[in-house]
């Protein structure tokens, strides 16, 4: 019976094992090696080890490879299996090929291979995954008309997208015809649907489907309460969670913790942190001691109010009680310090616990990265990087996106560009968040040529550029003074169905203000009124801008006027731009300028002084300005980089004997008056004042 074994075992099995080893390890072209030592000797690899190497290549994007593996399938053998197909509709999905991965399902049958449930839900998610919901939904009408039923997870697959984007009309359209196909709608798909109406804020509707839940005999679990509780207390109706607890209690369908958990979460949700407290408290001395669940959701509540260290109470008393963290008490504590900067606590607090041997996942390297890039940190995010890599945490597709994102918005384009490729060399797929990131990076560097090919790259991988990247590219042509091709960037919004926003309009006003178009402002002006949109701060402060900058300060005033009687309030950055026209102005003007700044309860900041500073160096005074730095460094002031340029330049202009012209003594006068209310103000706040007796 086993005479022949020695000669199978060489021939076959020994080299199918060692291919599918050296694809795990990653070593697709040993495994290629393999097959063809296979070919040669006239064995015929396993049709499971095949699948394996169509993943693999596919994975690295080794597209040439793909199909040369396929010619030999259909010549050599073994012939092409649902298996296969799965895998190469998969891999191709995953790159961002969907039209292929379509292909690759539509030519099954001439392979002798029904496409399966699978296979369908392959692209349906995919589709779905790039907002592509129609073509989903049409995918799905087509597998039934092919006689192939869908799943529960198709449904389920449907009904998120939708509810994703806020469609929960469409969604409970889908969520019927569950019946209508003999289905059963199950716990996960009901929640799904609940939370969509949550989202939507239709918590009317989530009720209703609650109750309908039930009705049908469909048991609502832990999450069904937590979406409904968290809504009714998210959303100001207080008294229905305060109701459903009390009926989650009566109705004693949940374990005793998982009851807890949701009350507390309930009280999180509302903000009621002081009585969630007195809850675990309470609990506490009752020898009932909460899961972590519970902890976590405190910790996440004070977190997310940037009260880090009551959160770092709370887990220290997590702690006591000798309840182990989860990764998402690690995720929750490093949310609230990096929130406030405070990102030394926040690396040591993940170091701590991973050396305590904690689950500390790839959520909280993600959190922490993102707290140093909006730091500034680049060499810290760098690290921590590498530390991730080091300790064999693969980076997902939220890590790779926080690094691009930080790494473009940093200027560092080209780096980012490097790390864009690797993530998707990595099988990862980039989304809207991550291309606009890049197109962005490239439109601030002048590089238009790259950012409209990466935008091309997003529709050929079946991503649909959105309104944001429209206004990252108008914005980048605005920058460069490339008023035209702004211009045409905006008519292609409409061509594409999109809906320009205040922002599109903001940005084009600010980019026809800098070329000094005022006819062109004007029309944007009036395209904005006509088409709904009302100007906001923003728009005021770039019109302000633009009449101080051509010296046409009573413009200026007139629009300051027109911001204050539409009911907007002035920001900082219509103080400073008003100040620094005005401080260029005719005197009289000048002091009235300041007196309506003031009037509207004006609070300088580290711009104030920077522009106060500037002027006193303009107007032949630098000696003036570093007294002032003087006065200002003795009550701890806190200079930026611009404020240390504007020092250099006044020590250089002292040293040179630079002359200027003179301000008169009125203009002079005023700017001291100017610095000296400046000054008061922040004498006034500084921490010294504070704690002194």
């Amino acid at each position: 019976m086993w005479g022949g074994h020695h000669k199978y075992e060489s021939d076959f099995s020994v080299l199918d094992t060692l291919m599918r080893a050296f694809l795990i390890v990653d070593m697709g072209s040993r495994a290629l090696d393999i097959l063809s030592r296979m070919r040669e000797v006239g064995v015929r690899p396993s049709s499971s080890a095949m699948s394996i190497l169509f993943e693999f290549l596919l994975k690295v994007g080794d597209y040439g490879s793909v199909w040369k593996l396929f010619r030999q399938m259909i010549h050599q053998g073994p012939g092409p299996s649902n298996y296969t197909f799965t895998a190469m509709i998969l891999g191709f999905c995953r790159k961002g090929h969907l039209r292929i991965g379509e292909s690759s399902l539509n030519v099954m049958r001439k392979f002798k291979c029904d496409p399966d449930v699978y296979a369908y839900n392959i692209l349906i998610n995919a589709n779905c995954i790039r907002g592509r919901n129609l073509n989903a939904l049409a995918w799905v009408h087509l597998m039934i008309e092919r006689g192939c039923k869908p799943s529960i997870f198709t449904f389920n697959t449907i009904v998120n997208a939708l509810c994703s984007e806020g469609n929960v009309v469409e969604a409970r359209k889908v969520f019927d015809e569950i019946q209508e196909m003999g289905l059963s709608p199950n716990v996960a798909i009901c929640n799904t649907l609940i939370n969509g109406y949550v989202k939507a804020r239709d918590v009317g509707q989530a009720n209703m489907l609650f109750e309908e839940m039930r009705s049908k005999g469909i048991n609502p679990d832990a999450i069904t309460f937590n979406i409904l509780i968290a809504g009714h207390f998210k959303y100001g109706q207080e008294e229905d969670g305060d109701r459903l607890l009390r009926e989650l209690l009566v109705m004693d369908l949940l374990p005793d913790h998982s009851l807890i958990d949701i009350s507390v979460a309930g009280l999180c949700w509302a903000g009621r942190l002081d009585e969630v407290m007195e809850f675990l408290e309470n609990m506490l001395e009752k020898g009932m001691a909460p899961s972590v669940v519970a902890f976590n959701s405190v910790i996440a509540a004070y977190s997310r109010a940037g009260l880090e260290d009551d959160a770092y109470k709370v887990y220290k008393l997590m702690m006591k009680f000798s309840l182990t963290p989860s990764s998402s008490t690690c995720s929750s504590l490093l949310m609230g310090l990096c929130k406030n900067g405070r990102l030394q606590k926040a690396s040591e607090l993940l170091y701590k616990m991973m050396e305590k041997g904690f689950p500390v996942n790839r959520v909280a390297f993600t959190v922490l990265l993102d707290g140093y890039f909006r730091k500034g940190d680049l060499a810290g995010a760098q690290d921590l990087w590498n530390e991730m890599q080091c300790r064999g945490i693969s980076p997902d597709a939220v890590a790779f996106s926080a690094f691009i994102n930080g790494l473009s918005k940093a200027g560092l384009i080209e780096e980012a560009y490097a790390l864009f490729l690797e993530m998707s060399n990595k099988g990862l797929m980039p989304n809207n968040f991550v291309y606009n990131s890049l197109i962005g990076g490239f439109c601030n560097h002048g590089k238009m040529h790259e950012a409209l090919k990466l935008e091309r790259e997003m529709k050929q991988k079946g991503l649909l550029p959105d309104i944001f990247t429209s206004n990252i590219i108008i914005n980048g042509f605005c920058k460069h003074g490339r008023m035209k091709s702004a211009f045409d960037a905006f008519m292609d919004i409409h061509r594409v169905g999109l809906v320009p926003d205040i922002v599109t309009y903001n940005t084009l006003i600010g980019g026809y203000c800098e070329a000094f178009d005022m006819v062109k402002v004007d029309q944007f002006m009036n395209n904005m009124y006509a088409n709904g949109w009302e100007p906001d701060i923003t728009t005021y402060n770039i019109r302000i801008h633009g009449f101080c900058s051509s010296r046409k300060m009573s413009r200026a005033v007139m629009m300051l006027d027109e911001l204050h009687s539409a009911g907007i309030v002035p920001n900082n950055v219509t103080y400073n731009t008003m100040m620094n026209g005005g401080c260029r102005d005719i005197l009289d003007r000048a002091m009235i300028i300041t007196a309506k700044l003031f009037k509207m309860a004006f609070i300088p900041n580290v711009i104030t002084t920077n522009v106060l500073l500037s002027h006193f160096c303009k107007q032949g005074m630098p000696k003036r300005a570093l007294m002032w730095c003087q006065k200002l460094s003795e009550i701890s002031f806190e200079f930026d980089e611009v404020s240390y340029k504007i020092m250099d330049q006044a020590y250089r202009n002292i040293q040179e004997d630079v002359e200027f012209f003179r301000a008169t003594s009125g203009k002079s006068l005023l700017l001291e008056f100017l610095m000296y209310i400046t000054y008061d103000y922040f004498s006034r706040s500084s921490p010294k004042q504070k704690t002194s007796p």
